[in-house]
């Protein structure tokens, strides 16, 4: 565990892209408000030079769109590059096609995504989470941060459960909340970063790499009764990806001293009434839930991290027996829905 605290000031972009820069040999961008900054940071290390910690400088290539980034990102990872890309709103619905193909062949990578409303009837660069859970039926992993010190750690978990798991993280945190909000942070070093990381699973991803030398068919056109077969072949990883991510959390944690958990509760142990809710909202409940707990009230709340894929017991684990009453605070409407998707897991 790191003895000594070195605090830095910084936003939310800059620490995602520090550490996406860290574990990323190719990184294809295209630029969207609020997600750009992460691109721009990336592209501007490379041309200096800078290392990730494999000692190598990352080729940050700017694609005609967020559609051809998230296909280059595709190509990369199935030549065996360890690959990332940064984006947010109309530009990840554009991913969404190379997203289903890349959680389908199981390929590990995290797209780093600032959250930002969709345009619907109107445009909107402000923050909700109607992009990200647009994206929830791909296959990818969601998990969520709530402030600058949560993006920069859970960014490190992210890139590390996705190599075990074999299942492409979503890694999330709310547009200019916290992309643009400058916090101070303790920092974390890349020899630490290479310390947590298991070279295993990096070799296992790349020796599943299409190349001359090695040929297989990697993929085919199927017909009803294969294909759906074929989709519930991956449960077992699913099933097991809330376990990863744990375990990474705790390996985290023993090496910063900073613990963080799937759910994580706050509030009175014998609380009647919670709220449950993600992403930079869960920092002002948090504050309002002591506030109202000094007054005697018998309240908490519930910070969901991994969305996706949703640990039943973890999420019950949590809760309290006690609890009367929960409310569920989404950032998406979902026209049509019995309700929104927070609300139904």
């Amino acid at each position: 565990m790191e003895t000594q605290l070195n605090y830095i000031n910084t936003d939310g972009n800059s620490a995602v892209a520090n550490i996406a820069y860290a574990f990323s040999e190719v990184a294809a961008i295209y630029p969207i408000t609020p997600s750009s900054d992460m691109g721009e940071k990336a592209d501007a290390w490379s041309a200096e030079g800078r290392k990730n910690i494999f000692g190598e400088r990352v080729d940050v290539v700017q694609m005609q769109s967020e559609g051809g980034a998230a296909g280059a990102i595709h190509g990369a990872l199935t030549g065996g590059a360890m690959a990332t890309t940064f984006t947010a709103s109309q530009g990840l619905m554009l991913m969404v096609p190379n997203m289903f193909k890349i959680a389908g062949e199981m390929i590990p990578t995290v797209f780093h995504v600032s959250a930002r409303s969709l345009a619907c009837q109107a445009l909107s660069i402000f923050g909700d989470h109607s992009d990200v859970m647009a994206t929830r039926g791909t296959g990818f992993a969601m998990l969520s941060s709530g402030n600058v010190q949560e993006a920069q750690d859970l960014a490190v978990i992210a890139h590390l459960a996705t190599l075990e798991s074999q299942i492409p993280f979503l890694h999330f945190f709310d547009g200019f909340r916290t992309s643009h909000s400058i916090q101070k942070i303790v920092p974390i070093e890349y020899s630490l970063l290479h310390d947590m990381l298991d070279m295993k699973y990096v070799e296992a991803f790349r020796n599943n790499a299409l190349k001359p030398e090695t040929p297989f068919c990697k993929v085919g056109a199927q017909n009803p009764d294969v294909y759906f077969q074929g989709r519930e072949t991956v449960n077992k990883y699913y099933d097991a990806c809330p376990g990863i991510v744990k375990k990474y959390m705790n390996l985290f944690g023993e090496k910063t001293g900073r613990y963080y958990k799937l759910f994580e509760y706050v509030g009175d142990p014998k609380a009647t009434k919670i709220l449950i809710s993600m992403g930079s909202s869960i920092e002002t409940i948090e504050e309002t839930v002591n506030y109202l707990i000094a007054k005697g009230e018998k309240v908490g709340a519930i910070k969901v991290r991994l969305y996706r894929p949703f640990s039943l017991q973890d999420f019950l684990d949590v809760v309290p027996t006690s609890v009367k009453k929960i409310a569920v605070l989404d950032r998406t409407k979902e026209p049509g829905s019995l309700g929104d998707p927070l609300f139904l897991m």
